[in-house]
């Protein structure tokens, strides 16, 4: 096991660009990548649900990781998403991302309809630390394989290689217990994309996020302002943004996310089928919220 970069603040997952086809456009990848080293962001996520990893090949995958690492060419930290059910496959994805440039990786829990034990899901993280030789977070997100804190706290003391978890449960008192039980050295990422505000100021380590991908600089300055112990600003902050939130959510959140971000200089691109793009309604609101937020973007500049 390598030694585990520092990853803390914001981390946005990318989304992957494609055309009517269903392939990958790697030149606007890179250029959404460009964009959210613009915005200041900590790291990037590539592979995670809003590049809807779960329909990406392992050759896709790849090809992107080593974009991203060729793009960031060590500027920020590469995260890869890994989402895949067996523990075998997962493996295999895990030792790919490490040989395309990976620092770390964000995995899912089997996401299948049948739940493993907790015995089971121990194994199942112990195998995939200990053979892609790379840091992992747990991404807590499969509604039907919910990891507890229990659970979660079990894992990362007997898996040294399980360096956090990645919460994206809505339910805030899930992340609090964590942050309080947590074994110390080890991360709680926030993925409650509504809570990121009061996530932070409880003591949350970053977030991996929706938001933070379609709205890098304004969710920077969030973390920025928590640090710094403006809350008066954070909280206006924090309206906005969940304003913006509620405007994008929907089952087509990532298409949603690509439109945001091309009201920020980012081509627009269109989701992998059966994904839909929003319809005008939603572009409106997602729109006039982005413009509420009042957080130029260099590249629109």
């Amino acid at each position: 096991m390598t030694a585990a970069p520092q990853f803390f603040g914001i981390i946005p997952p990318t989304t992957t660009p494609f055309d009517a086809n269903g392939d990958i456009i790697f030149d606007q990848f890179k250029t959404q990548i460009r964009f959210m080293l613009d915005a200041g962001v900590h790291g990037i996520c590539v592979g995670g649900s809003s590049a809807e990893g779960h329909t990406l090949e392992m050759s896709e995958l790849q090809a992107l990781l080593e974009s991203a690492a060729e793009t960031l060419n060590g500027k920020a930290p590469l995260i890869a998403g890994v989402i895949i059910n067996s523990t075998r496959q997962a493996v295999d994805r895990c030792k790919m991302a490490r040989k395309a440039g990976s620092v770390a990786l964000q995995v899912t829990p089997p996401h299948y309809v049948f739940r493993p034990s907790d015995d089971a899901i121990v194994e199942h993280f112990k195998a995939i630390a200990g053979e892609s030789g790379l840091p992992v977070l747990i991404y807590n997100v499969v509604p039907w394989c919910y990891l507890s804190p229990a659970l979660l706290i079990r894992i990362m003391t007997e898996v040294p290689g399980v360096i956090g978890v990645k919460q994206s449960n809505g339910d805030l008192k899930l992340l609090a217990d964590l942050l309080q039980e947590v074994p110390e050295g080890k991360l709680v990422f926030t993925a409650v994309d509504a809570l990121l505000y009061p996530s932070f100021a409880l003591g949350a380590h970053g977030t991996i996020a929706a938001n933070p991908a379609a709205a890098p600089a304004a969710v920077v300055k969030l973390w920025d302002l928590v640090q710094a112990g403006n809350h008066v600003e954070a909280l206006a902050l924090h309206r906005k943004l969940l304003t913006f939130w509620n405007a994008l959510v929907c089952d087509d959140l990532p298409a949603c996310i690509k439109y945001a971000q091309s009201l920020q200089g980012v081509p627009l691109a269109l989701p992998r089928a059966p994904m839909r793009m929003p319809d005008e309604a939603r572009k409106r609101r997602i729109a006039d919220a982005f413009a509420a937020l009042e957080v130029p973007s260099k590249m629109a500049a």
